[in-house]
């Protein structure tokens, strides 16, 4: 009886203030086997992490399932019919405050859905304008809004991270079968219970097939894959050690490399020079001014040394393949005339302005927009990921744990942003880059409190990196 009561007493010492000789014991035996235990977290907060919300987990896992399920008119798809069911709560609950402030990015991507919407009821009539419309909401506020309340601290944010990160490890094997034989056994697999998309064979590149797997395109395939690389090895490798981060990054790595396409490739090593500056100027409290610096200086030497715009000159200079860089370009000039052409909204559903032998796809994820749906759609877009990323860079107040997972956020956010300039998202992969914008509004909530007897800085104004002592 004794020895229950101890027991009951250590279980109770979890909940309350224990003595500090006491603490860090607790702490090891707590977080034995866990490398990721944070020493700052409140003694509360070291025991067993929770799970991710059903809602979130379950329209994640669907993202990666490639049928087509066709009802009447309508082209649905799994992770569709998960947005179906949770938008409305979603909404609800961000009314209600349990997803926190609203945020500039919450307003802002709503009005871009309803403008989008609103463009294709004023240049078409309603029944072609209905279902285009009403997926441009969906895709767009529900997986926003599903983020939003649903990935709310720590624990989300990094079974979110381990989800996404095994789901692509599992494609691995299947996506080096593809590159090696040419055969898509993803899509066959797939393909055995209801339609999938076309298995459409690319011009191999270095004697290798671009990997397609359970997406549209081989350069979508990369963009998903690769998106997440920052973030699996900062959160799911945070205090481990570097080896072991090495592990499970490389496979996001190798795997996005599959897709054998320079935006998708792009944005991997934007992120992996992000995370090594971050490493080899961690003592340097200026070291994201001098990168923008650099970038500076390296904007105008450009400008004024080449004989090509900025962004032309990276689109010719960063692609596998000179005919494919060269129709980027093509686009940026036209379609930046089209823009001009119809500013407010767009062309809708219609023709943009383009030579007729140029093919209709527009590339450019930051440009696309403005063509179709004016340039109040483009400007709304770049508002909601402008507002986050800087909001979440100048973010005061974050433990070291926090911080680094306020880098990986960020680096992920740096690698879209400029794949975006190459390619555009759609389908699985634009619902993919919405949820997890919206995946790191929570660290913008809330303040550490400091442990006791502790003190800890009174701001944080270094964006992506640990915190620094003054």
């Amino acid at each position: 009886m004794q020895l229950r009561v101890k027991r009951r007493g250590a279980h109770s010492a979890l909940h309350t203030s224990p003595p500090d000789e006491t603490v860090a014991r607790r702490r090891r035996q707590l977080g034995k086997g866990d490398s990721s235990t944070d020493p700052e977290e409140p003694i509360s907060e070291l025991g067993r992490r929770k799970k991710l919300p059903w809602a979130a987990s379950l329209f994640l896992a669907t993202l990666v399932v490639p049928w087509i399920i066709q009802i009447g008119p309508a082209r649905l798809s799994l992770y569709r019919f998960v947005l179906l069911a949770t938008l409305a709560p979603s909404l609800v609950m961000w009314v209600m405050g349990k997803a926190g402030k609203v945020r500039i990015a919450d307003t802002a991507l709503i009005l871009f859905s309803l403008w989008c919407a609103l463009g294709l009821f004023v240049l078409h009539p309603w029944g072609l304008a209905v279902q285009p419309g009403a997926i441009i909401v969906l895709e767009t506020v529900g997986p926003y809004f599903l983020a939003r309340c649903y990935i709310r601290d720590e624990d989300d944010f990094y079974n979110m991270t381990l989800l996404l990160s095994r789901a692509i490890a599992i494609f691995l094997p299947f996506a080096l079968f593809e590159t090696i034989t040419g055969r898509n056994i993803t899509l066959e697999l797939f393909g055995l219970i209801f339609p999938t998309p076309p298995d459409t064979v690319y011009e191999p590149r270095w004697g290798y097939r671009r990997v397609q797997a359970f997406l549209e395109h081989p350069i979508l395939y990369g963009v998903f894959t690769g998106s997440i690389l920052a973030m699996t090895h900062l959160v799911l490798g945070y205090g481990k050690p570097f080896l072991q981060r090495l592990k499970r990054s490389g496979v996001i790595a190798a795997t996005a490399f599959l897709s054998l396409s320079a935006g998708p490739l792009t944005a991997v090593a934007t992120q992996i020079m992000l995370m090594t500056w971050n490493r080899t100027l961690q003592k340097n409290t200026g070291r994201w001014k001098i990168l923008w610096g650099l970038l500076f200086m390296a904007y105008l030497f450009i400008a004024l040394i080449s004989n090509q715009s900025v962004p032309e000159f990276y689109i010719t200079h960063f692609s596998f393949d000179e005919l494919s860089a060269y129709y980027r370009v093509l686009i940026w000039r036209f379609g930046s005339e089209s823009v001009l052409n119809h500013p407010l909204f767009g062309v809708g559903l219609g023709q943009w302005d383009r030579p007729d032998w140029m093919p209709p796809s527009i590339d450019m994820f930051w440009l696309i927009h403005a063509v179709y749906f004016g340039i109040p759609a483009a400007f709304l877009m770049l508002l909601a990921f402008g507002s986050l990323f800087w909001s979440v860079s100048f973010k005061k107040g974050l433990s070291d744990k926090r911080c680094e997972y306020r880098a990986a956020y960020l680096f992920v956010m740096a690698g879209f942003f400029i794949v975006g300039w190459t390619v555009h998202f759609w389908n699985a992969t634009y619902a993919l880059f919405i949820f997890l914008m919206g995946s790191g509004v929570w660290l913008l909530e809330g303040k550490d409190d400091p442990p006791r007897g502790a003190k800890r800085p009174p701001a944080m104004i270094d964006p992506g990196g640990k915190r620094f002592k003054p």
